[in-house]
């Protein structure tokens, strides 16, 4: 594990080989002093520069593709919210045609993150509280279906009654199961992960607290190693000596970076918007009217700035939790995720300041600073 200087040779698309220099393959770029990291995989995203993945659109999935680009992604998954029926089916409808299509400029979508509707009341976070729905396994298969078999993760409150059920549907059929929104405690939490949960959302937000008599859902994250966490790690979804706490206490392969941005990344202060709520951004922080954080603006490779320099982890283990870690989380380790022979030529191309200067994504330049 670390850092050499080699070269890294890609044909159709794929790593062909490490360490050789062989004169019949073009050059795409040289890089210099700058880091040749794995492509970026954000699990947790909603949108970027003026677009949301529940506007369900080819133009907003584009739009969101092309902007994490900029900050080294190369695949991510369209994060839905909880909303009407008729909504979230219409992003899932939306997701299923751009996959058909596959375009190859931008990050890829590797399918869908459904955050709701089957969340806890109590913690609703930003999400529309008149639409939240209890966890049903026939809910589940029409937006599946919807979908094209497009979700990948859901994001579900394991105290609520029918909850037991769909995670145990999730796991039977592929889906990542993750705790979110939820008041969970450590009983419930212990029977999800039995059931075949492995994800936590955005770990500390939106969840039962961490308190000496009740673990919660925050100490049940730490405490079973199955789980994998999520954290924003812009230093106001969560603080530093919080984010050392997660890092201290999971194993190296169980910690990933998500972004869990919203349309306003990429785009001035100002007003904007999340499921129809009105959201101020300002100073870097997107909040609802009434202060709730609302999602956020933060970039990737900004989050691994903040966690190596000011978490103090370790350059290797912070490019894993970007790239490798959620990789394993969704199961596609196998073609993406670290930079191996026979893998997606996915690279994020980074300076030592952590600013982006290319993007690669199967071989191609989708950005370039």
């Amino acid at each position: 594990k670390g850092f050499i200087t080699t070269t890294i040779g890609v044909e159709n698309g794929k790593i062909a080989y490490i360490g050789e220099d062989r004169a019949d393959i073009e050059n795409i770029a040289e890089v210099g002093n700058a880091m040749v990291l794995p492509g970026f995989i954000d699990q947790h995203v909603h949108g970027a520069a003026g677009y949301d993945a529940m506007d369900g659109t080819r133009e907003a999935l584009s739009g969101i593709a092309n902007a994490l680009a900029k900050e080294g992604t190369t695949a991510f998954l369209a994060t839905t919210m909880t909303q009407s029926p008729e909504n979230i089916q219409n992003a899932l409808t939306a997701v299923k045609a751009y996959r058909a299509e596959n375009p190859k400029d931008g990050a890829e979508v590797l399918g869908v993150h459904l955050e709701g509707p089957f969340i806890s009341l109590k913690h609703v976070g930003a999400q529309p509280i008149e639409y939240v729905a209890r966890p049903a396994v026939d809910t589940f298969e029409e937006y599946q279906s919807a979908s094209g078999g497009n979700i990948r993760l859901v994001t579900l409150a394991a105290e609520e009654d029918g909850a037991e059920e769909l995670v145990r549907h999730l796991k039977n059929t592929g889906v990542v199961a993750s705790l979110g929104h939820t008041n969970a405690g450590y009983a419930d939490v212990e029977k999800a992960v039995a059931n075949g949960a492995t994800n936590v959302t955005h770990t500390y937000n939106a969840q039962r607290a961490l308190h000496h008599r009740e673990v919660g859902t925050v100490g049940s994250a730490m405490l079973f190693d199955k789980l994998n966490c999520e954290m924003i790690c812009d230093t106001i979804h969560v603080s530093v000596p919080a984010m050392k706490l997660v890092f201290k206490n999971k194993p190296l392969d169980k910690v990933t970076l998500i972004t869990d941005a919203m349309r306003a990344k990429h785009m001035p202060d100002g007003e904007s918007e999340l499921g129809g709520q009105k959201v101020i951004v300002k100073n870097g922080e997107a909040r609802l009217v009434d202060g709730t954080l609302a999602g956020s603006v933060l970039r990737m490779n900004v989050a691994l700035k903040n966690v190596h320099e000011k978490v103090g982890i370790d350059l290797a283990r912070t490019v894993e939790s970007a790239s490798a870690n959620p990789a394993k989380n969704l199961g596609v380790y196998g073609e993406m995720g670290s930079i191996a022979v026979g893998k997606k030529a996915n690279f994020a191309v980074l300076n030592e300041d952590f600013s982006v200067a290319l993007t690669v994504r199967e071989g191609n330049i989708i950005f370039k600073a």
